[in-house]
């Protein structure tokens, strides 16, 4: 009886349509679309140039991620792509490989004329730190490529507007813009940027940025480029090789509608790229919800704080700065770690000055609102605790998407209240889609799926 041989002890010519189904079932990633290339199986196969294969190398990239995996090859055949994937996937280096490589190609603003023109690419971010994220590992993998990157998010610094600043730097010409929405379209309107060359644009995180009311700002900046750019909604009609057309990711880790409606407008048959489900929580998030009364929350924190153990960190969310001040305020008296609050009521200094502390390891826990809950990266942190819960689902998947990042598990402890029924019957799903226990309290409520499903019958 012949025996077959696994995928991954084959080169990729040998491959079956049975190994590359395996592949994807191996690595959760799904398609759709027409005319899909197949996943990449490791850094060598990306097809990705040698400098930029060097960068990867340096960085300390030995694998790339099942969303690395699907969309780098999209990205490199200038596919429009919707990826959806878990939070702590990888979804950053997933489209800013194939941009660069995409920009590598492309000849340097030679004059001022030129750069006036405004940049290649565009990433843009819902958050100030997420973009600066971006810009941070934009600039690490076109190390050597003569790629400038140039940042536009609000905030003042030295006295002087940023916007002022930035303003100065895109004069001098750049490449990529990652930028805020609300920041880069009021650039537009004051002329200090313009993109009319922009050809290659990335929407990140794009659930959040229309949770927190950007849909206007994004709709506006992307209406700012040449409609000329756009793709024949037709996928069979022939592009014009003499012509320049726009290339559209958009990454996500939930698919609502208002996401869906972006998607119809602006991107041409695209390919549709799941990695997981859409909006589950990170497989090595070990989830605990418990139900408790209001003043059991503190008791119950001090003892998880007191258990953290030594060069651990946790994050705590609160709803409302006003809470994150308090609770900090309590923690801290408490005497059982370096403690420090990060709310929108906070400068971009301050704001910055708490994120940095908690990286490096001056404080061992960060008490926040859902600022903090997505485009932060954070490594290595413990546990993550909601001591008060979010009002959606999307929210308690990127709040606890801070821990089991890069590979390394991670924990959460929610504590829930008979005031947070609005999500008992979309975390009562999640919970049982992810094998984590169900407190009894919830699987009872009435609000719980069993229940509604009881009445429907």
């Amino acid at each position: 009886m012949r025996v077959d041989t696994h995928w991954t002890a084959k080169r990729a010519e040998k491959m079956t349509e049975r190994d590359w189904r395996i592949l994807r079932e191996d690595f959760g990633i799904s398609y759709r679309g027409s005319r899909v290339p197949r996943p990449m199986r490791s850094w060598a196969e990306s097809g990705l140039g040698a400098d930029l294969l060097r960068n990867v190398d340096r960085a300390g990239y030995r694998k790339p991620t099942p969303i690395q995996m699907a969309a780098v090859p999209l990205g490199l055949q200038r596919r429009d792509v919707i990826g959806v994937a878990q939070t702590g996937s990888g979804k950053t280096d997933a489209f800013v490989l194939p941009m660069l490589a995409y920009i590598s190609r492309m000849p340097p603003p030679t004059s001022y004329g030129e750069a006036d023109e405004g940049p290649y690419a565009l990433v843009l971010a819902p958050t100030r730190e997420l973009a600066q994220q971006i810009e941070r590992e934009t600039v690490k993998l076109a190390a050597c490529l003569g790629i400038r990157v140039v940042s536009i998010v609000g905030g003042k610094s030295d006295g002087q507007s940023t916007i002022q600043k930035q303003a100065s730097m895109l004069e001098r010409g750049c490449e990529v813009i990652v930028a805020t929405p609300g920041r880069l379209l009021d650039c537009l309107e004051s002329r200090y940027a313009v993109l009319n060359r922009c050809s290659y644009v990335v929407l990140d995180e794009v659930d959040r940025m229309i949770d927190m009311g950007f849909e206007p700002q994004v709709v506006g900046v992307l209406d700012a480029m040449p409609s000329s750019h756009l793709k024949p909604e037709n996928a069979d009609e022939e592009l014009d090789e003499a012509r320049t057309y726009r290339t559209t990711h958009m990454f996500s880790a939930t698919m609502p509608p208002a996401v869906e409606r972006l998607a119809r407008k602006y991107l041409r048959n695209p390919v549709v790229v799941t990695v997981g489900s859409a909006g589950k929580a990170a497989d090595l998030v070990t989830q605990s919800v418990v139900m408790v009364k209001v003043q059991e929350k503190m008791p119950r924190l001090k003892r998880i704080l007191a258990d953290l153990g030594k060069d651990r960190t946790a994050i705590v969310f609160c709803n409302t700065k006003n809470a994150v001040e308090k609770l900090a305020h309590d923690v801290e008296n408490a005497g059982l770690c370096r403690v420090t609050a990060m709310h929108g009521g906070k400068s971009q200094d301050e704001r910055k000055a708490s994120l940095d502390g908690f990286r490096n390891g001056r404080f061992d826990v960060l008490v926040a609102t859902d600022l903090a809950a997505r485009g932060i990266d954070v490594p290595e942190v413990a546990h993550v605790i909601n001591y008060e819960m979010p009002s959606s689902i999307y929210l308690y998947t990127h709040r606890i998407g801070r821990t089991g990042r890069a590979g390394k598990k991670g924990l959460s402890t929610s504590f829930l209240t008979l005031e947070n029924t609005d999500i008992f019957f979309d975390l009562k799903q999640m919970l049982a889609q992810s094998n984590s226990p169900v407190p009894p309290e919830l699987a009872r409520h009435e609000a719980s799926p069993c229940h509604q499903i009881l009445f429907a019958q």
